[in-house]
């Protein structure tokens, strides 16, 4: 899921999306940027294939930093909305994993796969899936003196059929 397919949240949002240029003729880096002094967030949505297993996902996270070999730490969690099903409801326990920068600011960084991130509500077939990603500065491993730039997430799930037949 690419930041620019994510939003910041109304209530202690990230920063808008915002593109990057590293060096002219090079590729642009299309990034969320998360503060170093509060918690800040966004939201993304999915609709899962019918062949999901409706169980826990895991996930990775893309970034940038500013500051070299300091840490940031990412939370997500999620909740499944059922057809005719409010949408107003309160996201799963967040799962965070952290990573620790290792270079320069243009440097592409790649969390470990994290642990498993219970969807709330009742996951079922055809629903929608809310995520919210952010930032967790409270975090004791998040001691990143400046913007955590947020690139994109990979979303691992498992299937229980070969196909949506």
């Amino acid at each position: 899921v690419p930041a620019n397919a994510m939003n910041p949240k109304e209530t202690n949002g990230c920063e808008a999306l915002t593109a990057v240029e590293g060096t002219a003729a090079r590729p642009n880096f299309q990034v969320l940027d998360f503060d170093k002094d509060a918690d800040e967030f966004a939201q993304f949505a999915i609709a899962f294939p019918k062949s999901w297993n409706l169980g826990t996902i895991t996930y990775q996270a893309f970034w940038t930093g500013i500051a070299a070999t300091t840490g940031v730490a990412w939370g997500l969690a999620g909740v499944a909305m059922n057809d005719n099903e409010s949408i107003d409801a309160a996201f799963g326990t967040a799962v965070v994993v952290t990573d620790d920068s290792q270079g320069s600011a243009t440097e592409l960084l790649v969390t470990a796969e994290s642990g498993a991130v219970t969807i709330a509500g009742t996951p079922a077939d055809n629903d929608l899936t809310y995520f919210t990603i952010y930032r967790d500065v409270s975090d004791g491993n998040d001691d990143m003196a400046g913007d955590a730039r947020l690139h994109g997430v990979k979303i691992f799930y498992t299937t229980d059929s070969a196909n949506d037949a």
